[in-house]
């Protein structure tokens, strides 16, 4: 199975493509990521991945798609870009919450642990998801909830680890972590048994709001 991956849910957005063919470990074939997002042209950026995989779109089975929290509009680039391939192509979605995403990582790099994720949700609220970082793998991720600016300063004076990404100006502390697409891809492969994500949905518990702009002002 050749899986492409689309991580937009942060500043740093990426893809991946990774091979997972049966009974070996899966490959990374080619990655590309941009930093910062607003323009990112998102499908050079897919085709810089593909371009270094040597892999032609009509190839690719599965498209793992980062489903945040995070960005509102990358999340939904992906998840548009993700459900327009699979009108073409009949390609299978799934898709993945960025927090395990984030635990993968964290795992993959060392860090063994009570381990905390935190991704900025605007408005002094951050959302928390917690694990435990087992030499075996992470643990179950806790329920997604939003955390309290004073509740997660009491985390920082505890030995936990904490991981995010563009919240050092509040916790210093934290660990830095981006989520990556390649990351994504690996866990698509390891639940693509049981997760079927049909249609992808981004991952909230905030309400967008939207303010409706005034209308334009006509001289007399």
């Amino acid at each position: 199975m050749r899986i492409l991956a689309l991580e937009f849910s942060s500043p740093r957005r990426s893809a991946a493509v990774v091979d997972a063919p049966p009974g070996r470990s899966p490959v990374v074939l080619g990655e590309a990521a941009e930093h910062h997002a607003s323009h990112t042209r998102a499908f050079a950026l897919i085709d810089r991945a593909l371009d270094a995989a040597g892999l032609p779109r009509d190839r690719v089975d599965c498209l793992a798609v980062g489903l945040g929290p995070g960005s509102y509009t990358g999340i939904r680039i992906a998840i548009a870009i993700a459900q327009g391939w699979r009108l073409a192509r009949s390609v299978r979605l799934l898709g993945i919450p960025t927090p395990d995403c984030l635990a993968q990582q964290a795992h993959a790099a060392g860090f063994r642990g009570r381990a905390h994720f935190l991704i900025d949700a605007q408005h002094h609220e951050f959302y928390l998801a917690t694990t435990h970082l087992h030499q075996a793998g992470p643990g179950p991720l806790s329920a997604l909830r939003l955390a309290t600016l004073d509740e997660l300063r009491a985390l920082c004076r505890t030995e936990d680890l904490l991981f995010g990404y563009d919240v050092q100006h509040a916790f210093p502390h934290t660990q830095s972590l981006f989520p990556h697409a390649a990351a994504c891809a690996r866990l698509a492969i390891a639940w693509s048994n049981a997760v079927h994500t049909d249609p992808l949905e981004p991952l909230t518990l905030k309400t967008p709001a939207f303010v409706k702009a005034p209308p334009p002002r006509t001289d007399p």
